[in-house]
Formats: structure tokens, C-alpha cells, sequence
């Protein structure tokens, strides 16, 4: 046989896998009657870790997928399992997911999407999940390079994965009416929630959970579940178990020779907005310490994101001190000479281990002091999270 009639054999055999492989993902994607596909700048996460942990409480068999600080997937009995990579994260990983969900007879499937492209978002939900219920937390300026460049592009990407024929559920308010016509395009119902659900949501709905969680998450999760005629009860009381991503926002105190230091992981905020707002509530909330730290985790395959935080905000200039870290800390400092700050406030750590990041830390810190991790949760900034961890004395729960 000739080279190119192998090539033609060869062709063929592929086309006929994929579309056996194509029918069977179909197959499995039926077997499983909801299937909750969830988007959004900031909170996915929290919300896919809150969702299933209350339908789990629920008596719904649930298995869930989070990509969050370190992709999981969560099972029907509430285990997590890492998930495999061999090549690095890629959409394509979703069919894993739902293969592995079907074999543990799941009835309901909650996946956080990967995409960041607008292309990619729509083969994510049109190819791969095929939700039978949506969910766009809500649209910030972030990841602008790849989908902006504005936050209402932003909006429109996110728009992309908003299922056929379901229902979308969102917290989103500015852009709202972008994602009820894209809705409406696709013959499917936009439900929102309201600043009245989000009002309502009390002290004691956030104090049962063991670290911060925000109003706006447990309130979309609660319209979701209402959806489902789950009651608000054995919601909360299925959320207050949900374990937090690693990046989830969080305090610990220290101790350290008579310095009492309160460190705050905010590394995984994704955007400029939601960074100054963590900011803002620590700065009110610890308004009696003596210092202010603000260390930037800054990674050199997000530049958006770290010109936005340098040199379009300035929250940050009311720190004693700001401590760089990771491989983007250069660009930041660029960026920030452009802007009013005092750059002796400045310090370099930025290839350092996270012992000697931590040292660098300690030698600001005087009396009663502030620590706020900002930026990314990759590389240094989950790693330098731990270390605090490990080291706390007590870990802070919500006043």
C-alpha cells in the first residue's frame, strides 16, 4: 500500500475513534440528569465547593470538579482526589470528568470552567458539559489580555458558556442585561439574584462556616438550591460543611516573640476590585495595629493583571511596607514608578525561598501588624499561605 493510502487508513480510523468517542461522552453526559456548569470572574470556586456540599446533604448523589488553587475532583461521599495532568490543564480534561462521574452513578454533576477564551468558553459548555443549568457568578475586569479589552468583553466572554434550553443563575448586576439577552438567544431562563437576597444573608448564616465566606456566594448558592426545593435549612447546614479552597480567603494570628502578627490570604482574589475590597475590610477590621504589610505575588504569565494592580489602583499605598514576590515582581515595580507611590516602601523578594520571604516579612513587622497576601495563589503565594498556616496560633474566625 502507498504512503499516502496508509495516510488515507490511518485518517479514517481517527475520524471513526473520535465520533465512537463523541457518542460515547453523549451517552454519559444523559446519564447524568443535572449537570450545573459554573463561570464568573471570582467566587467559582466557593460556589461549586458550597453547591455540591449542600446537595450532597441533601441525599443527591453529587460529584463535583473545581479547578480553583489545585484542581480537584470532589466525590459523592465529599473525598477529594487531585486531578491528573500529564500535559498541563486543558479543557479537554472535562470528559475525564464526566466519565468519572457517570461511573459513580452521580446524579448530578457540578463543573467549574476552565476556559478563558471566549471560543473556548463556548466549546466548554456546547461540546463537553452540555449543562442543563448554568451559572456566571459575576463579570470583573480580569484576564483582559485574553478576554477583554474591557470588562463588558469580559461579560460577553462569559456569556459563551450560558447553556441551551436551561436555566442560567447569576449574581451578576452591572452586566446583567448581557447575559439575560444571551440567555434569551439560547431559549434560556435568566434567574438573578438580587442586592434584597444578598441584604439578607446574616451574621449567623456567615458565622457557621470555619473561614470567610461571602454573602454573595452563599446567596447565589441559596437561590440555586431553592431552585431545586431543597429548603434553606439543610442548605446552610450543607454549606457550613463544605471544605474551602485552599485559596479561599483567610486569617491566621502569630505570635513571634512578643510581635503579634495577623497574616490575611487574599492571594486568590482575581481582579483589581475584588483585591481592594479584601484590602479595604482588613484595614477596617485590624484598624488598631501598629503596621500595614502588603505583599504582591505577582506571576510573569499574568500582566494584565499585575499592570491593573500597580498602576491602576492605589489601595495599596497606605501600606508601612510592600513586599514583591514571584516572578512578575519586576513589571509591578515598573509599573508602580509610574504612579504617586513612595517606592521606599518597596522591598524585593521576589526570588527568594519562602523562608526567607517569611524573614523578610517578620523584619517589618513591629508591635501589632498586618500582613496582606495579594496578587496570585500560584507559585509563592499558596506556598507562603501554608507556611503561615503552620505556624498560627489560632486561626481567626468571622467577627
Amino acid at each position: 500500500m502507498s504512503g499516502l493510502g496508509i495516510l488515507g487508513v490511518v485518517t479514517t480510523s481517527m475520524v471513526g475513534l473520535g465520533l465512537a468517542e463523541s457518542v460515547l461522552h453523549r451517552r454519559r453526559l444523559k446519564s447524568i440528569p443535572t449537570r450545573i456548569h459554573i463561570s464568573g470572574t471570582r467566587g467559582k470556586s466557593s460556589v461549586t465547593r458550597l453547591l455540591a456540599a449542600a446537595m450532597r446533604h441533601a441525599g443527591i448523589a453529587t460529584a463535583a470538579k473545581t479547578t480553583g488553587t489545585l484542581p480537584r475532583l470532589i466525590l459523592p461521599d465529599g473525598r477529594e482526589v487531585p486531578v491528573f495532568r500529564p500535559s498541563g490543564a486543558n479543557i479537554i480534561e472535562q470528559t475525564r470528568i464526566v466519565a468519572a462521574a457517570a461511573d459513580m452513578q452521580a446524579k448530578a454533576l457540578i463543573v467549574e470552567c476552565m476556559a478563558l477564551r471566549p471560543e473556548l468558553h463556548w466549546i466548554s459548555e456546547n461540546k463537553l458539559i452540555r449543562a442543563t443549568h448554568g451559572v456566571i457568578t459575576n463579570a470583573r475586569a480580569d484576564h483582559l489580555d485574553v478576554m477583554g479589552p474591557t470588562e463588558v468583553d469580559v461579560a460577553k466572554a462569559l456569556a459563551g458558556m450560558i447553556p441551551v434550553n436551561g436555566v442560567l443563575f447569576t449574581a451578576e448586576q452591572r452586566h446583567l442585561d448581557i447575559l439575560r439577552q444571551a440567555a434569551q438567544d439560547r431559549n434560556t431562563t435568566c434567574i438573578a439574584v438580587s442586592p434584597k437576597a444578598i441584604d439578607a444573608i446574616t451574621e449567623n448564616d456567615l458565622n457557621g462556616f470555619s473561614y470567610k465566606e461571602h454573602a454573595e456566594n452563599v446567596a447565589l448558592v441559596l437561590m440555586i438550591l431553592e431552585h431545586f426545593n431543597i429548603p434553606r435549612q439543610v442548605a446552610m447546614e450543607g454549606m457550613w460543611q463544605a471544605l474551602p479552597d485552599p485559596g479561599a480567603l483567610t486569617e491566621y494570628e502569630m505570635d513571634f516573640f512578643g510581635r503579634k502578627i495577623f497574616f490575611v490570604n487574599g492571594f486568590a482574589a482575581n481582579d483589581p476590585e475584588s483585591t481592594a475590597r479584601i484590602w479595604n475590610m482588613m484595614q477596617e477590621k485590624y484598624h488598631d495595629v501598629d503596621t500595614t504589610v502588603a505583599v504582591f505575588n505577582m506571576r510573569a504569565d499574568r500582566p494584565s493583571r499585575t499592570v491593573q494592580l500597580a498602576r491602576e489602583t492605589d489601595f495599596w499605598h497606605s501600606a508601612d511596607k510592600v513586599i514583591l514576590i514571584g516572578s512578575g515582581a519586576y513589571l509591578f515595580s515598573r509599573m508602580a514608578a509610574k504612579t504617586s507611590c513612595d517606592d521606599t516602601k518597596l522591598i524585593y523578594a521576589d526570588y527568594n525561598r519562602v523562608e526567607e520571604i517569611f524573614e523578610s516579612i517578620l523584619e517589618q513587622c513591629s508591635g501589632r501588624t498586618l500582613v496582606v497576601g495579594m496578587g496570585n495563589i500560584g507559585e509563592q503565594g499558596l506556598e507562603l499561605n501554608r507556611y503561615f498556616k503552620n505556624r498560627s496560633i489560632q486561626r481567626q474566625h468571622n467577627d
